[in-house]
């Protein structure tokens, strides 16, 4: 359950940042209004995922989610640049991932 929350909150911070740029400076109230809340959901299914996960590896899986979702969400919404390299280093960042949970995988079940 802990990597259920983990991702959840992943993909919640996805939310949040793309809010943040949405609010534009926090200028606009509504979008302000919803990346707050994005935030507040997405540490606290983060700080769940934390009384399993070890810290390092949950910490760079939440970011991780974060950055590649916030990238592809920058490329298809907002127009922004897409290269050939950039695509390959989402690629490795997703890999790099899905790696950190399958070795810290087994630490989980141990604590259950």
């Amino acid at each position: 359950m802990a990597w259920f929350y983990l991702i959840l909150g992943g993909i919640v911070e996805v939310v949040w940042a793309t809010g943040l740029k949405l609010s534009e400076g926090f200028t606009r109230p509504g979008m302000t209004a919803v990346t707050l809340v994005a935030i507040i959901v997405s540490f606290y299914f983060f700080a769940k995922a934390l009384k399993l996960l070890s810290i390092g590896t949950a910490y760079a899986v939440f970011t991780g989610i974060g950055a590649a979702g916030s990238a592809v969400v920058g490329i298809l919404y907002f127009q922004e640049s897409f290269s050939f390299f950039k695509l390959f280093f989402l690629l490795v960042l997703i890999a790099g991932i899905i790696g950190l949970k399958l070795v810290d995988g087994d630490k989980e079940e141990a604590k259950s």
